[in-house]
């Protein structure tokens, strides 16, 4: 049983983490473009309100990726015979992603407006994000999908690093019991 409340510690702690940085992540881009939350999804909750708005979704779009990402890295952290990881081994490599998931998100959040924009706006969106609200848009969509994207990429890499600490560990530890 103990082995169970383990992995739903690493799952939950993984949850927690993910809608954290969404709710963070939502009230910064809530304030930079609300269209990109009220134009480019769909309505999540009768508000008109940044703080509402990037609250609900900072939570809905991003628990489950924390519990695919909890699942994956409690499988890697705790399946198999090499010496297995506990939650608290795994909060400074998961808030490590958070921090490289922020810096991604600020760089692609900066560089996507960089691209010409189209007179009147246009784009995917043809018109529906008013011209002077277009920039501000892109960096929405920058920093969301770089989000996303580093933290798909991270995740892998998180999951495949605590394979190898273990691995790591396990060799040690047979070294000094022969």
């Amino acid at each position: 049983m103990r082995e169970f409340g383990e992995t739903i510690k690493i799952v939950a702690c993984c949850i927690a983490a993910a809608a954290i940085y969404g709710v963070v992540h939502d009230q910064i881009t809530a304030r930079i473009c609300i269209e990109y939350f009220t134009v480019a999804h769909p309505r999540l909750i009768d508000s008109s309100s940044p703080t509402a708005i990037g609250l609900a979704w900072g939570v809905a779009a991003t628990w489950w990726v924390g519990l695919g990402l909890g699942i994956l890295l409690s499988l890697a952290a705790r399946v198999g015979t090499w010496p297995r990881r506990k939650w608290r081994d795994l909060i400074r490599p998961i808030s490590l992603l958070l921090v490289v998931m922020a810096f991604y998100a600020c760089f692609w959040g900066w560089l996507l407006p960089q691209i010409p924009v189209p007179p009147g706006g246009g784009g995917l969106w043809g018109g529906r994000i008013p011209a002077e609200k277009y920039r501000a848009f892109l960096v929405c969509c920058g920093a969301h999908g770089a989000s996303y994207e580093a933290g798909f990429w991270g995740g892998l890499a998180l999951c495949a690093w605590t394979l190898w600490g273990r691995k790591r560990a396990g060799k040690w530890t047979r070294a000094a019991t022969a």
